[in-house]
């Protein structure tokens, strides 16, 4: 039965949330590790966004910030998806999860390993099925996206954001030099191209293209010169900003599909 199976999830971004959600619904019991500062852009969307305001509720479910393992056993008692500041997720060894989902996509393989857990997977490029994990889910847009690899990788990673309505890396918004940063509107707020969006120690941060703000980081965090920090979205649909993307659902499609079909080898 689904409802015995713990999962340990790496990450709490807009994609980790996307698989954390779909398995929570299923009955699986769902814990999130995060780091101290998550930059995660799509908070709206995010059960990283605990780190920062203690509890968040995505598409009906809740995630808390807990301090351990006992109390994350505590939070799943109460159906509720307990987020760890675990960078190195300790909290593996403490609990021996039944699978491990490594949902940072940071492009690479920063620690996780195939005797991490019974089943292990892993999301996007940077990992290969069969020596770092048991299996990887494809991230990239396109006529793959959410498929379950048991050999092999996932499609390379081009450094260019998916294209939405012919927009693809026009709609991300970079800081336009290294400091701290301070938004100016929030996220569901309409934006049009060359507006400013946040400051980084004073310097504007701009919009390029017209739409709805999706995505913004978190006030007070550093950042660097080009770093991604907004994500407008030229549909306008507000209503997106503050549900689970379609890139989401489907890795989330992907890593259930992986963790059962594993089960059953």
């Amino acid at each position: 039965m689904c409802e015995e199976l713990l999962v340990v999830v790496k990450g709490g971004g807009d994609l980790a949330t996307g698989v954390a959600h779909r398995l929570r619904r299923v009955g699986m019991r769902v814990i999130i590790t995060e780091l101290p500062r998550p930059t995660v852009i799509r908070r709206s969307v995010a059960f990283a966004s605990a780190v920062f305001e203690g509890e968040v509720t995505v598409e009906g479910v809740t995630a808390r910030l807990v301090d351990g393992p006992t109390q994350a056993l505590a939070c799943l008692d109460e159906g509720i998806v307990p987020v760890l500041v675990d960078p190195e997720a300790m909290v593996v060894h403490a609990l021996q999860p039944d699978a491990v989902v490594d949902a940072t996509v940071a492009k690479r393989n920063l620690g996780t390993r195939l005797t991490d857990a019974p089943i292990v997977v892993a999301l996007g490029p940077g990992f290969t099925a069969g020596v770092d994990c048991h299996a990887v889910v494809e991230t990239a847009r396109g006529h793959y996206l959410g498929r379950v690899i048991t050999q092999g990788q996932a499609a390379p990673n081009t450094g260019v954001p998916g294209a939405v309505v012919g927009h693809a890396e026009d709609r991300v918004v970079r800081a336009p030099c290294a400091g701290v940063f301070r938004g100016e509107r929030r996220i569901g707020d309409r934006v049009e191209a060359g507006q400013s969006v946040a400051r980084v120690d004073g310097e504007p941060v701009v919009a390029r293209i017209s739409g709805v703000l999706r995505g913004l980081l978190a006030d007070g965090l550093p950042v660097h010169a080009g770093m991604k920090v907004g994500d407008v979205d030229p549909r306008g649909v507000v209503d997106h900003c503050f549900t689970i993307s379609d890139k989401a659902r489907a890795v989330g499609g992907g890593v259930l599909e992986a963790i059962l079909w594993l089960r059953r080898q």
